[in-house]
C-alpha cells in the first residue's frame, strides 16, 4: 500500500537540509549517507556541475553522502573556470563537513553562460550549513532555494507499506521553462530509506524517468543542466531488492512520486493556465506511443489553441501525424474530456458530425476546453502499446518571461 505524505525528503530518516534564496540567488544543501544513482542531460552543451557530478558518481562506485546546489547561474558554458567552481562547490562543503570530495554532488540552475559567482558562495554557506534541519522547513528552504521561474514548490512524499516492512520515498524538484527532458531546465532530488544498492537504484531510477520526467514538455528546449539523482539512506532497515517482487513494489512506488513531480512541473509551465495530459493507446510499439503523446504536447499550435480554449483537435491530429509514429489516419480515435466528461470528436478516422449541427456535445466540448486540466485520449489501434505526456498551454506570458531572463 502507498500513502501520500507531507514532507518531502525530508520526511525520509536520515535527511538534512537547509536552503537560502537572496533575489535571483539562492544556495541549497542535503546532506545524507548511502548508495545513490543519477539521470543526467542529453545536451551536447552539458554543464559543470553534471559533468563533474556524473563523474564523482561513476568513480566512487555510487554513494553520495551530500548535493550543494544553486541558482540563479547554471555554471554551463563556463569553460574551465566553470569547472573549476563547481569542483570549488563541491570542495567548500567537503572541507566544511569532512565529508570525502567524491561522494559530493554539486548542481545549478540559472543563466547559461555566466561566471558563477563563487565568491557569494562561500559567503554563504556557513549559514546554511549552521541551519541544516530534518523538517518541513528544511524541505521547504531548499525547495525555494532552487526555484527560478517556478511559481510553486514542487515535492510529493510516499510511505510504503509492503510485505518486507515500512519505508519512505521522498522527492523535491524544480522547472518551469526549457522543459523537454531529456530532461528539462530541471532538478530533482529524491531520497529513499529503504535498504537497495546502487545498482538496483539506478536501473529503477531510469525506468521511472522515462516514465515522468522525459514525458514533460513545456516548450521543447532541452535544458544543459538537468540533473536527477536518488540516494539511500537505508535507515528504515527494509531491504527491497533481494526480492524481484519487493523490488517492483518499490519501483511502483518511485514511479508515483516521480510522476506526481512530473505534473508539478507541467502545471507549473512558464506562463501556464491549464495543464495538457496527453494519452495514447493501441500503438504498435512503445515508442510510437511514446511519440505521438509527446507531439502532442510539445505542437505550440495545439499548446495555443488550449490557452485559447479552442477545440481545434485538428491541430492535435496533425501533431500525431508528423510524430513519426506508424498508424493509419482512417482508424484513428480522439476525445477530449475535463476528467468528468468526455467527448468524442474522432472515430475511426471520421471527424465530428456535431460541428456542423451545435448542441450539447458542443456545449461539453466548449466547458471542457475550460478546465485546468485537459485530457487528450488517442486510440492508433495499430496495436497495444500506450504512453502519457504531460505539458501546458502557451500563454502571452510565456513570452514575456523569456523575452527578458537574462535582464
Amino acid at each position: 500500500m502507498i500513502q501520500e505524505i507531507d514532507g518531502g525528503i525530508c520526511s525520509v530518516e536520515g535527511v538534512r537540509a537547509f536552503g537560502i534564496k537572496k533575489g535571483k540567488y539562492g544556495l541549497g544543501i542535503i546532506l545524507a549517507d548511502g548508495p545513490a544513482a543519477g539521470v543526467f542531460t542529453r545536451n551536447k552543451v552539458r554543464a559543470a556541475p553534471v559533468i563533474v557530478t556524473e563523474k564523482n558518481l561513476s568513480e566512487n562506485g555510487g554513494y553520495l553522502s551530500g548535493i550543494i546546489v544553486n541558482s540563479g547561474n547554471a555554471n554551463a558554458f563556463t569553460g574551465e573556470r566553470g569547472i573549476s567552481d563547481a569542483k570549488e562547490m563541491i570542495r567548500l562543503l567537503a572541507e566544511k563537513k569532512e565529508i570525502d570530495e567524491k561522494y559530493v554532488a554539486v548542481a545549478s540552475t540559472g543563466i547559461i553562460g555566466k561566471p558563477l559567482d563563487i565568491d557569494w558562495i562561500r559567503d554563504n554557506i556557513d549559514f546554511v550549513l549552521e541551519s541544516l534541519r530534518s523538517d518541513e522547513i528544511g524541505n521547504s528552504t531548499v525547495m525555494k532555494s532552487i526555484m527560478t521561474t517556478d511559481t510553486v514548490e514542487k515535492e510529493c512524499a510516499v510511505e510504503v507499506n509492503a510485505k518486507v516492512g515500512k519505508y519512505r520515498i521522498g522527492g523535491i524538484c524544480k522547472g518551469a521553462g526549457m522543459i523537454e527532458p531529456n530532461m528539462g531546465t530541471m532538478l530533482a532530488f529524491i531520497y529513499t530509506d529503504a535498504v537497495i544498492s546502487s545498482v538496483s537504484l539506478d536501473k529503477c531510477l531510469k525506468e521511472s524517468v522515462n516514465e515522468s520526467f522525459n514525458m514533460v514538455v513545456v516548450d521543447g528546449d532541452t535544458s544543459t543542466n538537468d540533473m536527477c539523482l536518488i540516494t539511500s539512506t537505508g535507515c528504515s532497515k527494509v531491504k527491497v531488492d533481494l526480492d524481484e517482487e519487493d523490488l517492483t513494489v518499490f519501483r511502483g512506488a518511485l514511479d508515483f512520486v516521480l510522476k506526481n513531480l512530473a505534473k508539478k512541473i507541467a502545471r507549473d509551465g512558464e506562463g501556464a493556465t491549464r495543464m495538457i495530459e496527453a494519452n495514447v493507446s493501441g500503438a504498435k510499439t512503445k515508442d510510437d506511443a511514446i511519440l505521438a503523446s509527446k507531439a502532442i504536447v510539445r505542437s505550440p499550435l495545439f499548446k495555443s489553441a488550449i490557452f485559447g480554449q479552442d477545440p481545434n483537435w485538428g491541430r492535435a491530429v496533425c501533431a500525431i501525424g508528423y510524430s513519426g509514429a506508424d498508424f493509419d489516419q482512417n482508424e484513428i480515435s480522439l476525445s477530449f474530456s475535463d476528467g468528468i466528461d468526455i467527448v468524442e470528436i474522432v472515430k475511426s478516422g471520421k471527424g465530428p458530425e456535431f460541428f456542423e449541427k451545435p448542441g450539447e456535445h458542443l456545449e461539453k466540448l466548449k466547458n471542457i476546453m475550460k478546465a485546468k486540466t485537459v485530457y487528450v485520449h488517442v486510440d492508433l489501434a495499430a496495436g497495444e502499446e500506450d504512453a502519457t505526456a504531460w505539458g501546458c498551454d502557451l500563454t502571452y506570458d510565456y513570452v514575456k518571461i523569456n523575452a527578458d531572463y537574462t535582464t
